[in-house]
């Protein structure tokens, strides 16, 4: 995928999870995403073992190569959908970590993910930490130049959400997390067809 390529279908990335693969995290976020590939994205993930990244370095410097694929995917994303669980009432350090990487983007045409849509999903052990959660990703989507969307999800993870086998079991849960990926796909279409070159009328 390079920079700048046109495309017909928006491109939507995944980001966030913990650092244990299928975790609660990731599995609300690959159904988020689902939803959005259903709606004709395009979509990548990084998650698990991808969230494994050094700490960011500002200024000049040589990056992993899980990082530069990082930052790669940012910069060709038309939407994002970002997952992560509540720790300590914000969002976890690997999550945050990896954001951090959106700085690699401060001197291009387009900076972070200026007008970008950003759906936000928290999982939590609980309602306060979720909603302090969904806030601070908020506002970093703004500080970003991104727009979150309208709808953020937020899971109880002391409820029954998902089975031991990974299956969502509320169908409450499943709407929600149906419905971030489906306005960050929508805002997408909307965002790559503003972004092409009006045809010429035809000849007289």
């Amino acid at each position: 995928m390079n920079a700048g390529t046109p495309r017909k279908r928006p491109f939507v990335l995944g980001l966030g999870g913990t650092t244990r693969d299928d975790s609660s995290t990731e599995r609300a976020l690959r159904v988020s995403l689902a939803a959005a590939e259903a709606d004709g994205a395009e979509t990548a993930i990084f998650t698990g073992a991808d969230l494994m990244l050094p700490m960011y370095r500002p200024g000049p410097a040589e990056r992993t190569g899980a990082a530069a694929r990082l930052i790669d995917l940012f910069r060709n994303l038309d939407g994002i959908i970002i997952a992560t669980p509540a720790y300590h009432g914000s969002l976890s350090g690997v999550v945050k970590n990896a954001l951090d990487y959106t700085e690699d983007l401060r001197g291009d045409a387009r900076v972070y993910f200026d007008g970008c849509a950003v759906g936000c999903i928290c999982c939590a052990a609980g309602w306060q930490a979720a909603g302090q959660t969904l806030a601070a990703l908020r506002a970093i989507a703004h500080a970003l130049r991104g727009w979150p969307t309208p709808f953020g999800a937020m899971i109880n993870t002391s409820l029954p959400v998902f089975s031991a086998s990974g299956e969502l079991l509320d169908d409450s849960t499943n709407l929600q997390l149906k419905l971030v990926g489906r306005q960050v796909a929508q805002f997408a279409h909307m965002r790559l067809g503003a972004a092409r070159p009006t045809p010429a009328p035809p000849s007289a």
